[in-house]
């Protein structure tokens, strides 16, 4: 238990600095993107309005070229003129097909006019007006029956934001990594203060067991010399009962410390599950039929299974007996064990009489009985269906019960 508890805590605090670490690279790379985006795009529109203005007298003109700036004419859209000489782009004009009547090479070295066309289909070929293709901002504007496409050499921003992203990257592994070796180390001091209490409880357990065990089995010596002597009674039956419930609720709690060691079932055996399972309704059959019930069995032949028989048994014994002490008299219990898929799964399903639904969460919480009144009619201790589902933990499987009304108790186990 305490091994688990311990990487419970290692999780946690792992997920929580995950989560940390996630908002905090996500947004650094977030935020760097739009103001690299956002930079690109207003450079983007500096260029659609240098370029509008050198050809609103001119046109496109007829051979698929934009006219040449006069005199080699630098591109000086930009309000900083050291940023203009290092501002590389080319414009594409489509008409309403898509078909390509005019480009403008000037401010561009490394793309041909077949490159250009290239990119411009597969910028059109997307739903954003703005986006990045190969490298390269671009920015679609509509103007009556043609579409204008600009491409800015963005290569140096987006070569940026690639290794801003991978050394986020490196640093988050890193720092998790750090952070998980860190927590490992330091877990067990965290949850040393939980394991000498839980220590101290089992000891105590333990202790006042067998400090019990003394003056029980006395008190029952006491009792059979008494009774020997002058006959047994309605008191001294009272007493034979309390000092077996006594017996047993200090057996149970042994048990469940037992079984909260870090190993708890150190010995597995492959066994018939089956034919176990059978034993142990032959034994809790004829205790049915006394109190007029009876038990519906539907077990699968041969179903093997690997684990501490006597602890199964034990939580078998504990599922049957719970469900004939709290089933309606003259009611049918009905029990079911398969395997299916790998799993074994049981069900025990009996009729019951709850004023109120129980709370099946806290079902198998030790001392929880949902009904007091029934729990002490019946000599129930709320230990049994916490050991069982000790017994079921330990074997690796998990237990679960559904009373939706309060009139009807379904328990499974899948192992």
């Amino acid at each position: 238990m305490l091994k688990k508890m311990r990487w419970r805590v290692i999780g946690a605090a792992m997920l929580a600095f995950f989560l940390v670490i996630l908002l905090v690279a996500g947004l650094v790379n977030i935020v760097n993107y739009c103001v690299v985006t956002d930079r690109a795009d207003e450079t983007i529109d500096y260029i659609l309005e240098f370029e509008t203005m050198r050809h609103q007298n001119t046109g496109y003109g007829n051979g698929g070229m934009m006219p040449r700036p006069d005199n080699g004419e630098p591109f000086m859209g930009l309000p900083d003129e050291e940023e203009n000489y290092m501002t590389r782009f080319f414009i594409v004009i489509v008409d309403s097909e898509d078909m390509v009547i005019a480009t403008s090479m000037d401010y561009v070295a490394t793309i041909d006019e077949a490159e250009a066309v290239s990119y411009t289909n597969e910028a059109l070929s997307r739903h954003a007006d703005r986006g990045y293709v190969h490298g390269y901002r671009y920015a679609r504007y509509e103007n009556n029956d043609t579409t204008l496409v600009v491409f800015l050499n963005a290569a140096r921003e987006v070569q940026y934001m690639n290794s801003l992203l991978l050394m986020t990257l490196a640093i988050s592994g890193g720092s998790l990594l750090l952070v998980f070796i860190l927590v490992v180390l330091l877990s067990h001091r965290a949850i040393r203060p939980i394991a000498q209490n839980i220590e101290l409880q089992k000891r105590f357990i333990t202790d006042a067991s067998h400090e019990l065990k003394t003056p029980l089995t006395s008190m029952s010596t006491s009792l059979e010399v008494i009774e020997m002597e002058h006959g047994s009674d309605e008191w001294t039956d009272n007493i034979r009962s309390q000092i077996g419930r006594m017996s047993g609720l200090v057996s149970n709690l042994v048990t469940l410390s037992r079984l909260d060691e870090v190993k708890p079932v150190p010995d597995r055996e492959s066994f018939d599950l089956s034919s176990t399972a059978m034993e142990v309704l032959g034994i809790y059959t004829a205790q049915a039929a006394a109190a007029g019930k009876s038990i519906v069995t539907d077990i699968e032949e041969n179903v093997s299974f690997t684990g501490s028989r006597s602890s199964v048994r034990q939580m078998l014994s504990v599922l049957i007996d719970n469900a004939i002490r709290y089933s309606d008299d003259n009611s049918e219990i009905r029990f079911t064990l398969n395997r299916s898929h790998g799993k074994v799964h049981i069900e025990i399903f009996n009729t019951c009489s709850y004023d109120k639904a129980p709370d099946t969460d806290r079902l198998f919480d030790r001392f929880y009985r949902p009904d007091e009144s029934r729990s002490t009619a019946t000599g129930g201790n709320g230990i049994g269906l916490a050991i069982a589902r000790s017994v079921v933990k330990a074997h690796g499987g998990r237990i679960s019960a559904r009373c939706p009304s309060g009139k009807s108790m379904t328990i499974t186990v899948e192992m």
